[in-house]
């Protein structure tokens, strides 16, 4: 009788985290930034249909980078869950932490204890009156909360090391378009050259009555990318 193939637990995470990666990987990268009036998230994304960056709740949005069916239903949960949490209780409990917390158990159940991990990376981010919030959760339900500028997938450092030196205090608008753009198409991103056709771009500004998100159409990016 032959023994039983055994694989110890530090080789299958490890072996289940390099295949969650390798899925990121493939993806184009997400952005989000602060600006004076709020925060932009934005990513290369071609499609006229599909997209990488949505509203969850009043002030909470979601970007996901990865295997595209597996984020499109977290932020399906995602949305119920706020709604639910809201009806339930009160819509100042739901909060971009929470809902972090909640995504993090997910990612965390399904990696400890399915055979194949989702391929995904995931923000969560928000804005109140007075501050931002920034929480970055990855295939295995770690969570990072992140102040003033966050990257997801592609290269994180090279992307981050693009912002860090680009960055400024109180940027407007115009001025963080421009730095993510930078960002995006450089090492750590595509290496191509992003124009208004070429990218998805969202704010949460907290000006706007009611909710705050806004995805902008092709001529405000056009004409944010042109100062």
């Amino acid at each position: 009788m032959t023994a039983p193939f055994y694989v110890s637990p530090e080789q299958w995470y490890q072996d289940k985290a390099e295949y969650a990666r390798k899925g990121i990987a493939r993806g184009k990268p997400i952005v989000a930034l602060e600006y004076n009036n709020g925060m932009v998230m934005m990513g290369e994304n071609r499609s006229s249909s599909l997209r990488k960056i949505s509203e969850i709740y009043d002030r909470i949005a979601f970007a996901g980078v990865g295997k595209f069916d597996e984020y499109e239903n977290l932020r399906k949960a995602g949305i119920r869950y706020a709604d639910l949490r809201g009806f339930s209780y009160c819509r100042d409990d739901v909060s971009a932490k929470s809902l972090a917390n909640e995504y993090s158990t997910v990612l965390s159940s399904v990696f400890t204890r399915e055979m194949k991990p989702l391929e995904v990376e995931i923000l969560v981010v928000s804005v109140d009156e007075t501050s931002n919030s920034l929480f970055q959760i990855l295939y295995d339900g770690s969570v990072t909360d992140h102040e003033r500028f966050v990257s997801i997938g592609g290269e994180p450092e090279d992307l981050r090391k693009i912002i860090r030196e680009g960055w400024k205090d109180k940027m407007s608008l115009s001025d963080a378009v421009r730095l993510g753009s930078k960002a995006l198409g450089g090492p750590g991103g595509s290496g191509n050259d992003l124009d208004h056709q070429s990218l998805e771009i969202a704010t949460l500004d907290r000006r706007r009555e009611g909710r705050i998100f806004l995805r902008l159409e092709s001529g405000e990016i056009r004409g944010l990318l042109s100062g």
